[in-house]
């Protein structure tokens, strides 16, 4: 306290002997503010007891009263006042009031106006203090700093002489740029001319007699003050060519002073798909070259098969001379500089000192110069990088794409100059700070780059007359892979090795390896495997985290299902230190005394005895505490970021290559088991994660069990249910009751919904009521994501075959869903949507394969509950009404003729088929609307409602035929079709001029089907026509004599030839390999099936030709456009038949037979 309250009464004391003073123009008033003002400067504000009691208040009000005192004539005490203000504001936390900032801020320019020239520098220092995160607070202060003929673009101006006074300006905008959260940037006007001052110094060059450490400085603040722009706004695309500019300079400052390298840069950069600018090196004298006394050195021998030594570790080497190179660039002491000529990325020992050193470290003497200049050089370099991060994270990914060659190389440099990029900084650069913001950048760039290159292919054939796109970004691609496995086996800093091996996994998650040859995976999956046990825990969690990516990466790949597969003791001992091996020798024989299934068995996966290693074992360094339980001391085990990443990668492994840690199901479940009884809350999470990842493995296993290769064989039931109760019977349950920790429950309820549908059935009956009740109980949670997940799971068990059928479950489920969707979390009634469909789901099947009648026991109070809440929910948002609307079109499916006839269903009705309608037409999400459309034709499916006869059904229909010839999307215009052809009466489409409108949107649909097609919705074109050919002949099989002149006209008309080519193609099947995914958008009828159809439409049309008077004109010749239509296919299938297509071979006997019966029944 005594502390406290002295800091706090010294700026007060201060402030009253100010108070004293009577500013008069006499000597003695000048003498004592200025010893006054040295008192304050000599007292020492860095202490922390100082900082931390001194109140903004008190200095605010301090500095205030100082600039009353000092007048402008005074320019020692102005520049005193000003280091005042810089030493105050640099050395605590000062937070200004709004008039204080004016005041000050006022008083330096008109000080800036009033002056001389040689107290600029220094007063414009103390202005960026007082700006620095307060520029959204100076706006009326903009035009005197920033405007046409502002003290600040005066001041910077290229064609400033005084470099100091012009690097001062600089920061002082910079500092202005600044930002705050929560606070309004720059205007418009004033941010373009920060960035064009900011810009033009960057490309300026150094001035002659400029000192390089003054032009340094220069250049660090103009870099501070673009990355301060770009993080305070979005790039627009607008500016044209700015951000070739920028570009071109940030690479340039990227290599700034790097020793025996000139950088010879274009002023501008421009998108191209190809390498560009490689400007070759001009040859460095040996006269400009330092040298150093004494530097002979023995050259290292070279060869193709070396040791080279990293942090104490040995790895076997195989590569490259070229590669060999860069490899040896951090590897040892001092070169002598002789040997640089040529090579300028073999550099001296004393470029490897730290740079954390202070400026004050430094003497004057030449080596303390050119040390103290290697350290600005160094901050211009990381300064161009950050600023490059933030212009990485204000474009849009698309546009940098186009400026990928101008950074990544694409081939390696053999024999030649290395090409300028990110990959050169990480490499040859000296700083592992600079090299640690080039892989920031380039890792940056990395993210979310998987779309662009997935162009990327070099699995053809090679040596083609050009070099495609594909094959150059392939290219790109191996050459990143190669040069950072160089820098991985490099790097000697732990804090750079962290950030080399995180750009490596972006790397892994972004790139295509489907698409190129394999190859680019073993050897960093070798390489990696000694920093598992690295002494940095950073470096061993992005270790794990790189591991996590290679098994994740479009698992699952062949190459790496390979490496998983070889034997532990083979792939572990590459690459692996002997202390590691020491390590896990004692680990293995410690778990051999104890039985531990790890080393029990002989073909367990490397990754996956590691990962439970370092989740469940000890740590290395605790090899002799053996005798404590490691469950009872967990600061024993591995720190908790380490165990995470253990778990996270187990989970990878187990969803990617199941098929491979199958065998150990029980003991993963004995891993999870062991975390749910710890304490940390996020190993819990994870091994809940784990859990869930097992199930969801199972129940996918099991669904393409017809799928999977006659060696892999699936888990068996009896297994997974063991497993399932081992789960139940553990720790799972305390975790779903834990309140505390309600992403924990989440987690546990999404473990819950994974069990397989036929284990759950087979588990005790005991069992199974725990689930139901512990699920049921959650769903009162007031956490809305436990609620969430527990509606969900709910939702999945109503689909179990044995509880679908327990119709107190049931009533009791919908119950709680119907509470859910009134929740106020948007997720929750989300959810309870998702559960409400699965529920009505389940009914419908119920009601079709029950022997007793389901839909007895379900009360019509229920039922109106669950439609008028579907109908609420339909009017919700997009993601809510997705799955609403779903479950409405099958509750209108169940509705009875007894209920429609009791109290309030025909309202209902009708306001359910409104709602339906109007989400058909509105302009909502195509899934919401394709589920609309599912849900009208469910409902057309009933025969009890009133289709054709409802006021409602012109609605339907109008909307239905709307959407089949206007929609954008296909799959939406398919199902609108499909729900056309549902009717299975006549009368069901209500009168003739409503059965016209249909056909002749159907006609329209099929006409315009080509106009206009999105290159996404091509692949669904075939399908779009065959499910319209399939409603056309559905109309034709019921039309009567008062619709054959509008079917008339269409097949004599125009469109008449082109309706019978669709109607061909639609007998005729053909189809791509990419349409035979989509198949049960199309239909699964055979050509037998369409024939068939075309029998019946021919038979209907016969019979209505014979027995209806006054038709059989227009009957007779819709009858003979079938016949041609019939004909026509015949023909195309012989032809295609003679031609040798393979894929027709087999159908033309088949169906010659069943056109035959056509023509005859004809």
């Amino acid at each position: 306290m005594e502390h406290g309250s002295s800091a706090d009464m010294l700026l007060r004391c201060y402030y009253d002997k100010l108070c004293s003073l009577t500013p008069l123009d006499c000597p003695s008033f000048k003498t004592e503010l200025n010893l006054l003002l040295d008192e304050l400067i000599s007292e020492n504000y860095s202490n922390n007891v100082t900082r931390d009691n001194i109140r903004s208040e008190d200095v605010c009000r301090l500095l205030l009263k100082a600039s009353q005192l000092v007048p402008f004539s005074q320019e020692h005490l102005v520049l005193k006042l000003c280091q005042l203000v810089s030493q105050l504001f640099n050395q605590l936390q000062v937070s200004m009031d709004t008039q204080t900032l004016h005041c000050l801020v006022s008083y330096y320019i008109q000080a800036l106006q009033t002056c001389s020239l040689w107290t600029h520098a220094d007063i414009l220092l103390a202005l960026s203090s007082l700006l620095c995160g307060n520029g959204s607070s100076c706006q009326q202060h903009l035009s005197d700093l920033l405007g046409q003929k502002g003290i600040l673009v005066i001041c910077s101006a290229p064609n400033q002489a005084d470099i100091e006074l012009r690097s001062a300006a600089i920061h002082c905008m910079a500092n202005l740029c600044l930002g705050t959260p929560g606070q309004p940037y720059l205007e418009e006007p004033y941010r373009e001319i920060c960035f064009r001052t900011f810009l033009q110094t960057l490309q300026s060059p150094k001035p002659p007699g400029a000192e390089d450490l003054v032009f340094c400085t220069l250049l660090q603040n103009s870099l501070k003050g673009m990355q301060c722009l770009l993080n305070g706004v979005k790039w627009k695309p607008g500016h044209g060519d700015d951000l070739g500019f920028l570009l071109a300079v940030l690479k340039k400052l990227m290599f700034y002073g790097l020793p025996g390298m000139v950088v010879e840069m274009p002023k501008i950069l421009y998108p191209a798909p190809l390498p560009q600018y490689d400007v070759p090196f001009p040859k460095v004298s040996e006269e400009t070259m330092p040298t150093k006394p004494g530097g002979n050195k023995k050259k290292k021998p070279r060869g193709n098969v070396q040791k080279a030594h990293i942090e104490g570790k040995w790895v076997l080497k195989e590569d490259s001379g070229e590669d060999q190179q860069e490899l040896e660039l951090r590897q040892g002491g001092g070169r002598n500089p002789k040997q640089m000529i040529g090579n300028w990325s073999q550099k001296p020992s004393h470029y490897q000192l730290s740079w954390r050193s202070s400026e004050s470290e430094y003497s004057d003497t030449e080596g303390g110069i050119n040390a103290k200049l290697r350290l600005y050089q160094m901050r211009v370099r990381q300064g161009s990088l950050h600023c490059f991060l933030s212009l990485v994270k204000c474009v849009d990914k698309r546009v940098l794409f186009g400026y990928w060659s101008a950074f990544i190389p694409d081939t390696p440099a053999i024999g030649g100059p290395p090409s300028l990029t990110f990959l050169t900084v990480v490499l040859k650069d000296p700083s592992p700070k600079v090299r640690a913001g080039s892989l920031q950048v380039l890792s940056s760039l990395l993210e979310g780059s998987r779309l662009f290159l997935s162009a990327a292919e070099d699995t053809s054939t090679p040596r083609q007359a050009f070099t495609s796109f594909s094959a150059t970004l392939a290219s790109s691609l191996r050459e990143l892979h190669r040069s950072l496995l160089l820098a991985l086996m490099a790097e000697s800093s732990s804090q750079t090795l962290t950030q080399v091996i995180k750009c490596v996994a972006h790397l892994v998650c972004n790139t295509p390896y489907h698409r190129l040859r394999p190859g680019l995976l073993s050897p960093i999956w070798k390489q990696i495997q000694q920093y598992v046990h690295h002494r940095d825990v950073n470096v061993r969690v992005s270790s794990l985290t790189l591991l996590g990516a290679l098994v994740s990466a479009q698992a699952p790949l062949p190459e790496i299902q390979q490496l998983l597969q070889q034997p532990a003791k083979t792939s572990g001992d590459v690459g692996f230190p002997h202390e590691a091996h020491m390590c896990q020798n004692w680990r293995q024989q410690r778990s051999l005394e104890e039985g531990h299934w790890l080393y029990g068995e002989e073909g367990i996966c490397w990754l996956l005895r590691l990962c439970v290693c370092v989740v469940t074992q000890p740590r290395e360094d605790n090899s002799d505490s053996g005798t404590i339980p490691f469950h009872l001391s967990p600061n024993l085990l591995e720190p908790s970021p380490v165990r995470l990443e253990a778990l996270q990668v187990l989970a990878h492994l187990v969803k990617g290559y199941f098929f491979l840690t199958q065998e150990w199901l029980l003991e993963l479940c004995q891993v999870s088991a062991c975390c749910l009884r710890e304490q940390d809350s996020s190993v819990q999470l994870h091994g809940t994660k784990l859990l869930e990842e097992l199930g969801t493995s199972i129940i996918q296993q099991y669904r393409t069990e017809e799928k999977i290769q006659e060696s892999t064989k699936h888990v068996p039931l009896c297994k997974v249910i063991q497993f399932w109760s081992e789960v139940l019977s553990g720790p799972l349950t305390t975790a779903l009751q834990n309140e505390k920790h309600p992403t924990l429950q989440t987690s546990a309820c999404d473990t819950l919904s994974s069990i397989l549908p036929q284990a759950f059935r087979k588990l005790p009956e005991k069992t199974q009521m725990l689930c139901v009740t512990m699920l049921l109980g959650l769903t009162y949670s007031e956490n809305s994501l436990v609620k969430a997940a527990s509606v969900r799971a709910l939702g999945v068990y109503v689909l179990f075959p044995g509880l679908s059928e327990d119709v107190m479950f049931m009533m009791d489920s919908a119950s709680v869903i119907l509470t859910a969707l009134e929740d106020h979390s948007p997720n929750v009634r989300a959810k309870a949507a998702w559960s409400l469909g699965n529920l009505t789901d389940a009914i419908i099947v119920n009601r079709e394969n029950v022997v007793i009648d389901f839909q007895k026991e379900l009360t019509s109070g229920l039922l109106f509950k669950l439609v008028k809440s579907s109908i609420q929910a339909a009017k919700d948002k997009d993601r809510v009404k997705s799955n609403a609307v779903r479950a409405l079109g099958n509750l209108l499916h169940l509705l009875q003729p007894q209920q429609l006839k009791q109290p309030g269903f025909e309202e209902l009705l009708e306001q359910a088929m409104c709602v339906l309608v109007d989400t058909v037409q509105s302009d909502a999400t195509m899934k919401v609307r394709w589920n609309a459309c599912y849900a009208l034709g469910n409902a057309f499916k009933n025969p009890a409602l009133p289709l054709g006869t409802a006021s409602w059904s012109a609605e339907a229909y109008s909307a239905l035929s709307c959407v089949v010839v206007s929609c954008k999307n296909f799959k939406v215009r398919i199902k609108s079709a499909a729900a056309l052809s549902i009717p299975s009466s006549r009368a069901k489409y209500g009168s003739s001029c409503q059965f016209a409108q249909i056909w002749i949107a159907i006609t329209k649909a099929l006409e315009n089907s080509k106009d206009g097609v999105d290159f996404v919705e091509y692949r669904y074109h075939t399908s779009l026509c065959a499910q319209l050919c399939q409603t056309l002949l559905h109309l034709l099989n019921l039309c009567q004599p008062q619709d054959l002149g509008t079917i008339q006209s269409s097949v004599t008309g125009r469109f008449g030839s082109t309706l019978m080519g669709f109607l061909v193609n639609y007998l005729v099947d053909h189809e791509s390999e990419t349409e035979k995914e989509d198949k049960e958008e199309r239909g699964k009828n055979s050509i037998q099936d369409r024939m068939n159809k075309m029998i019946c439409v021919l038979g209907t049309l016969r019979k209505l030709s014979k027995e209806e008077e006054g038709c059989s004109a227009g009957a007779d010749n819709i009858i003979d456009f079938l016949e041609g239509v019939v004909r026509s296919y015949k023909q195309t299938i012989l032809q295609v038949s003679l031609s040798g297509h393979h894929s027709f071979q087999d159908q033309t006997n088949q169906t010659t037979e069943v056109s035959d019966a056509v023509q005859a029944k004809v």
